[in-house]
């Protein structure tokens, strides 16, 4: 059976046994103490004890549910994203289960998931596991779900674990949880593989997970007046039993939309590819845009690591394009809003794909002057080396491609790694180096004035404190978006010659002939948002400066500057020489707005802007 079969079978027998289908809700959840969903019960998680069992249950789409529901719930883990390369972990996957508010509880729900289990898909069971019990906080051994089980299938061996293992939640600051009692089968390797876990939501605890573990809060647990049940089987691993792989990537899921397209991709980097993409996929249908926060910087994360890893292993852009077209084709198939919004989707990722590939192009270049050793890679992928005989990167190597070329530690680490031989980053060293500049300097500037209290007095910038300096910072980066704006609109005669920036506002004096219209002050307001909005790396480098006038970097007429200089760079919307600070991204400027226009001297008009949040 395939994947598409084994859902709709799913579906079905549950439907049979009087549960109502429940379509998949979104991947951002309603629910604001979690980032993203990650688990089928999350849309049912009021449900659970704390309303009239009598009161109608509705699903995600506002319909009634009754009792009892099935779904295969879109599901996404940010935990698990340093993990993704091995042969279980993934962020993205789905989640097949079925839910009782008080319609029935273990006895039912362990006799339903032995019979689809054994009977509809003629599987043999390893073993299953069962809560051990926890005096500490008054949860006893769970006797039934054992004698359960014994029942169905006397020979069935029973395994006891304790609270890591086997009892669930809460999710977020408070909610239902219990014991549950899991599954496992035998994969094609020899290995138990734990692949559908039974919840059986006994009871309330009005904190977090981590205060119940700890053992020393003084928050107790609350028995439910209604008991529910809620299950969770990963498609992922059941497919593993159908389809008797040695591991999740060798079932449909993966092999028929991410077939390997070059030869010598090694497996780990084929791994990350593939789930990288699916869950790009699927964040985008959902609605997240790439930021550098939030659900948005996870969506940033996984599409930038999939450009990086097809990078190191020589897997050209245009190959990427055809694997995410056929994630999109392939599943599809049963999330019919992917092939609806295909387009969309696409055009996000290649969007990002295209700005990324500027910055990382520049960035490897000089990561491989850096590091020359390991440029063998890109021209025979897997091949064991040594970095700098130590095998590890610096702290500080890895804080300036950092700070210059916005390479986070995964790219650094991406880019280093060869084959499944791992290459070190001294993180301490770079956390140390991260730390030191922010107390000395955003950029290296910060002077600390004891008479009137100033933190920043550059005589173009100026901050009181932390919260002050943190304004003047996007207004600065605020400033460099104006002048090239001003120069894109009105045209290259634009030459910045003045500017002064206080946590309210900015001004900036610049050479043209005559007053700008309104439309002009509009299109230049219009082009500074888009590029706010598109959330554009601000890269830095330091070079001689004569070398830096080469490049096209602007200056200020009659400024004098050092023989190296500092070029502060937007992608290809800005370059100047300056000494700083600024924002990591343009994103960070939030919003944009010219209050005033106005002649400052002959030949000089001037601007007033702010930003907001």
């Amino acid at each position: 059976m395939n994947s598409k079969e084994i859902r709709e079978k799913f579906l079905k027998f549950f439907e049979d046994k009087g549960h109502t289908i429940v379509p998949s809700s979104s991947l951002v959840p309603e629910d604001p103490s979690v980032l993203l969903t990650t688990a089928g019960m999350q849309q049912f998680k009021s449900y659970y004890g704390e309303l009239d069992p009598d009161k109608t249950i509705h699903s995600n789409l506002g319909k009634p549910v009754g009792k009892n529901a099935v779904s295969i719930q879109k599901s996404f883990r940010t935990s698990d994203i340093d993990e993704v390369g091995d042969e279980s972990h993934l962020t993205f996957f789905e989640m097949m289960g079925n839910f009782s508010f008080g319609g029935y509880f273990k006895e039912k729900a362990i006799e339903l998931a032995h019979e689809f289990l054994t009977k509809e898909l003629g599987l043999k069971i390893s073993y299953v596991t069962v809560f051990e019990g926890n005096n500490s906080i008054g949860v006893p051994e769970d006797k039934d779900s054992a004698a359960i089980w014994q029942k169905i299938d006397p020979s069935i061996r029973i395994e006891k674990q304790g609270m890591e293992d086997v009892f669930w939640g809460p999710t977020g600051n408070s909610g239902p949880c219990g014991p549950t009692t899991e599954v496992y089968f035998e994969n094609a390797q020899g290995q138990d593989v734990e692949t559908w876990n039974l919840v059986f939501n006994e009871y309330f605890y009005p904190g977090s997970r981590e205060e119940l573990l700890s053992g020393v809060s003084e928050k107790k647990l609350e028995k439910l007046k209604t008991p529910g049940v809620d299950t969770g089987m990963g498609l992922e691993r059941i497919m593993m039993a159908v389809q008797n792989t040695k591991n999740i990537f060798e079932t449909d899921l993966f092999t028929v939309p991410f077939p390997n397209l070059i030869e010598g991709v090694d497996v780990k980097s084929y791994r990350i590819i593939a789930d990288h993409l699916r869950g790009s996929v699927f964040l985008i249908a959902d609605g997240v845009k790439v930021s550098n926060k939030g659900a948005g910087y996870i969506l940033r994360r996984l599409i930038r690591r999939t450009i990086v890893q097809a990078k190191t292993v020589s897997l050209p852009a245009e190959a990427l394009e055809v694997l995410f077209n056929n994630a999109i084709d392939f599943y599809g198939g049963f999330y019919k809003g992917l092939l609806d919004q295909k387009n969309n989707i696409l055009s996000i990722f290649l969007e990002e794909q295209k700005r990324f590939n500027k910055t990382l192009d520049v960035g490897l270049k000089e990561f491989l002057k850096k590091y020359p050793e390991l440029e063998a890679q890109f021209i025979e992928p897997g091949k064991p080396l040594k970095v700098h005989q130590a095998n590890k990167i610096s702290g500080e190597d890895a804080f300036y491609f950092h700070q210059t070329y916005g390479f986070t530690l995964d790219t650094i680490r991406d880019l280093a790694r060869r084959g499944l031989h791992e290459i070190d980053i001294d993180e301490k060293a770079f956390e140390e180096a991260f730390k030191k500049h922010q107390e000395i300097s955003r950029a290296g500037i910060e002077r600390k004035f004891g008479g009137h209290g100033l933190l920043l007095d550059t005589g173009e910038l100026k901050a009181a404190d932390e919260e002050e300096l943190k304004k003047v910072t996007r207004l600065h980066t605020a400033t460099h978006m104006l002048q090239a704006a001003l120069r894109q609109v009105l045209g290259p005669e634009v030459h910045q010659m003045g500017s002064d920036i206080t946590a309210e506002r900015l001004r900036f004096d610049f050479t043209f002939p005559r007053k700008v219209t309104p439309e002009e002050i509009s299109s230049v307001e219009d082009l500074i948002n888009q590029k706010i909005k598109e959330d554009l790396t601000v890269n830095i480098i330091e070079v001689p400066i004569e070398e830096a006038k080469a490049s096209g970097a602007l200056t200020v007429e009659r400024a004098k500057y050092a023989p190296m200089v500092k070029v502060y760079s937007i992608e290809n919307f800005s370059k100047e020489v300056c000494g700083g600070p600024h924002v990591a991204h343009t994103g960070e400027v939030v919003n944009f707005k010219i209050t005033k226009e106005e002649a400052s001297s002959a030949g000089v008009r001037r601007i007033r802007a702010q930003v907001a949040d």
